[in-house]
C-alpha cells in the first residue's frame, strides 16, 4: 500500500499536525509513505520515503476553471492507494475535480474549527483517529550546550509581536550571553539566519533557553525539547500554544501590556 499525506500551512501549523502525520505513517500497514508540505517544512518531514514540496508539484493547476489538469500529475497521484489531505478541504472545485478522477482522497480541515477548543495538535489527531495527548517532536544531532539564550522576536503578525524594544530591555537583564535569530525577510541586524529549518531547530536545540513570540519558530524549538517561553497576546494558547514537556506560556492581551519585570522569575525557574 502506498500512502500520500499532503498537509499546507504555516510553519507553526505544519509542525503542530506532526503527531498527526507521524501516526498516519505508523498505525496502518502501510508499505511506503510520501508527504507533501510547503518547501520550508520539508527538511522536518522524518519519518517518510519521499517529501516534496506543495509547491514544486503543481496541485494548484487542479479545479481551476477550463485548464487540463497535468496528465504526469495525475498519474503520480493515480499511483497511491491512499491520499490524506488537509489541502484543497476548503477549496470545492478541488474536491470536485479529484472525485471527478476517481482520486482515492481522504479531507481534513487545515485549521481548528470555530469554537474549537481543544488543542489544535489534538483536533489534528483526532481527525485521523489518532490517540490525543501526543506531542510534534523534530529528532536534531547532540551537540554541546551553548550557554546562551536566543530571542526570536518576530511572528507571522503585528499583534502577535511584543515590542522589539521590550525584547532589547529584556535581554539587558538576562543572566547569559542572548543571541539573536530572525528569518530571511525580517530585519534584525546581526541576527543568526538559517535557510534550512532543521539546520535551524539544531542550532535552537544548543542553547539553554529560547524566548519568543506566538510563532512557527517557537513551535519548532519546542518540538526539539528545549525549554521555551513563549509569550502570547491575542491568539489562545489553549489552541495554539507550543505543546513539549519544557513550554511556559505567559499572556498578556493586549501584549504590549506584558512587561520585562514580569517574565524573569519564569526565565530563571526555566533556566534552573
Amino acid at each position: 500500500m502506498r500512502q500520500l499525506i499532503i498537509r499546507p500551512g504555516a510553519i507553526g501549523d505544519c509542525i503542530l499536525a506532526l503527531p498527526a502525520l507521524q501516526y498516519l505513517r505508523t498505525a496502518f500497514d502501510v508499505g511506503e509513505t510520501e508527504v507533501w508540505v510547503p518547501g520550508p517544512v520539508v527538511p522536518l518531514i522524518q519519518f517518510a520515503a519521499k517529501t516534496s514540496a506543495i509547491a514544486s508539484i503543481g496541485l494548484d493547476l487542479l479545479g481551476v476553471g477550463d485548464i487540463a489538469p497535468p496528465e504526469q500529475l495525475i498519474a503520480r497521484l493515480r499511483s497511491f492507494d491512499s491520499i490524506i489531505s488537509w489541502y484543497g478541504a476548503a477549496r470545492p472545485e478541488f474536491r470536485a475535480a479529484m472525485q471527478s478522477l476517481q482520486l482515492p482522497f481522504q479531507f481534513h480541515c487545515a485549521l481548528p474549527e470555530s469554537g474549537t477548543t481543544v488543542h489544535a495538535t489534538d483536533f489534528f489527531l483526532s481527525q485521523v483517529g489518532a490517540p490525543l495527548g501526543l506531542m510534534p517532536r523534530i529528532d536534531v544531532p547532540e551537540q554541546v550546550k551553548r550557554d546562551s539564550i536566543v530571542i526570536h522576536p518576530f511572528s507571522g503578525g503585528r499583534r502577535k509581536n511584543w515590542p522589539l524594544e521590550k525584547f532589547n530591555e529584556l535581554a539587558s537583564q538576562l543572566p547569559l550571553l542572548v543571541e539573536w535569530c530572525a528569518g530571511p525577510e525580517e530585519q534584525l541586524p546581526g541576527a543568526h539566519r538559517f535557510d534550512n529549518l532543521l539546520e535551524l531547530a539544531t542550532w535552537l536545540n544548543g542553547a539553554r533557553l529560547y524566548i519568543g513570540n506566538d510563532s512557527g519558530i517557537s513551535h519548532l524549538a519546542a518540538a526539539t525539547g528545549m525549554p521555551v517561553l513563549v509569550l502570547f497576546g491575542p491568539t489562545d494558547p489553549a489552541i495554539w500554544a507550543p505543546r513539549g514537556d519544557n513550554v511556559s506560556v505567559m499572556r498578556s492581551e493586549p501584549l504590549q501590556g506584558l512587561e520585562s519585570a514580569a517574565l524573569l522569575p519564569e526565565i530563571l525557574r526555566l533556566l534552573r
